[in-house]
């Protein structure tokens, strides 16, 4: 079992920052990547961006060069850092982790971008 806590959503202004953190626990060997997605109100989940145990990443068109996904193996958190953010950026982002048993899900945090 992996268990996965997302922190860091919010309100923020068009062309503003944010981070998120997910901080995961449990079964940490059995992860192969972990993963931001984000679903909008009547929209599909859809991947935002992932990082595999090799450290590669790999980002949507929607996201490549304004967000950034890192991650600190020592405190077990992978981040989204998230700039030049858009209306259209609006979503509850989920986090991820893609391990040899299943998919596992954080609980979700709303972003939201308006003025």
């Amino acid at each position: 079992q992996v268990q996965l806590v997302e922190s860091g959503g919010g309100l923020v202004q068009p062309g503003g920052s944010l981070i998120l953190s997910c901080t995961a626990s449990g079964l940490l060997f059995s992860i192969k990547s972990m993963n931001w997605y984000r679903q909008a109100p009547e929209r599909e989940r859809d991947l935002v961006a992932g990082i595999s145990r090799a450290g590669i990443t790999n980002y949507a068109d929607s996201a490549r060069g304004r967000f950034t996904i890192t991650r600190d193996n020592a405190k077990n958190t992978v981040y989204l850092q998230m700039n030049s953010l858009k209306p259209e950026d609006t979503a509850v982002y989920y986090c991820n982790a893609d391990a040899w048993d299943r998919n596992y899900w954080g609980q979700g945090t709303q972003v939201t971008v308006s003025l």
